[in-house]
């Protein structure tokens, strides 16, 4: 299958540069290595001279000015670097790397009442796809598959508790879906992730797995989220599906965690309202020509 060929059409936002993009790329040189960066109209900058690391931008007081303020080094256009971002990128040159270094990538599991009903239809079908349109059946037939409107934590939320309980059909997705307490896990210790063109990994003896589009958040250590990019939160349903306690097993694999390909930090034109009402679509085209959207 083609690798896939990065540009400024298929991989900018649809405002192209308007908006305030950082990240980390491979920067060629005497003392070559991995510097933050900004892209802007009239190209790619090094920010490395003011931040090592793209952890120590997110880290300072506003990120914001902070790059605002910071005309940086240039090393090249942005469709330079996107032309060498990828499989096969050049080390003597500029390219683009995943928008995270010392930071651990964390996740929150069965955030959405659709990936609440799946998790729940893993389990009940052991790990087993053949299965699990049986199990489907039967749990949506009971849960239902609009639980949007229960607040986890809730009177309501309890009360539904106790009625799955007595059918058999509680299940700890449900806890954390619906209860006072929200799954988070660690999806990538430090520099584990891959970027944007890059190939993603997957354990040699899952046979059930699926890619997970997701929006990232770019948060400091004091909670504070400056931003957000792309994510591809790889899951082998299978090893999921036989006991929670392979969770890090079913996440947690060499190059199970893709994002970027940069983060837009938040500004006047974008902020975490936007990125509350977007909508993140996936298409995964075979080998053989079939398009799954």
């Amino acid at each position: 299958m083609p690798h896939l060929k990065l540009t400024c059409e298929n991989t900018l936002p649809i405002d192209a540069l308007q908006g305030t993009l950082i990240g980390r790329a491979w920067v060629p040189g005497e003392t070559a290595g991995p510097s933050p960066v900004v892209l802007r109209a009239d190209g790619v900058f090094d920010l490395s001279r003011e931040f090592a690391t793209l952890s120590d931008l997110l880290e300072s007081a506003s990120p914001l000015e902070a790059v605002r303020n910071t005309r940086g080094r240039y090393i090249g256009s942005v469709e330079e670097l996107l032309a060498n971002t990828g499989l096969e990128s050049d080390p003597a040159k500029a390219f683009l790397l995943p928008p995270a270094d010392l930071q651990v990538i964390k996740a929150a599991g069965v955030t959405f009442a659709s990936s609440m009903i799946e998790r729940v239809i893993e389990e009940q079908a052991g790990g087993d796809a053949a299965k699990a349109e049986k199990v489907r059946s039967l749990v949506t037939a009971a849960i239902g598959d609009n639980l949007r409107s229960i607040k986890p934590g809730s009177t309501e939320a309890a009360r539904l508790k106790g009625v799955l309980i007595e059918q058999g059909l509680w299940s700890q997705y449900l806890e954390v879906g619906i209860g006072p307490d929200a799954e988070i896990f660690t999806k990538a210790p430090v520099l584990a992730s891959v970027g944007s063109g890059s190939e993603i990994g997957i354990h040699p003896k899952s046979k059930w797995n699926n890619p997970e589009p997701e929006i990232v958040l770019a948060v400091n250590s004091r909670g504070q989220v400056h931003g957000a990019t792309l994510g591809n939160d790889v899951n082998l349903r299978d090893f999921e599906g036989r006991s929670a306690l392979l969770l890090s097993k079913a996440k947690d694999n060499n190059a199970s965690c893709a994002i970027g390909p940069f983060i837009r930090l938040f500004d006047e034109g974008f902020s975490l309202d936007d990125v509350r009402r977007c909508v993140v679509d996936l298409d995964v085209v075979g080998d053989d020509g079939f398009t799954l959207r």
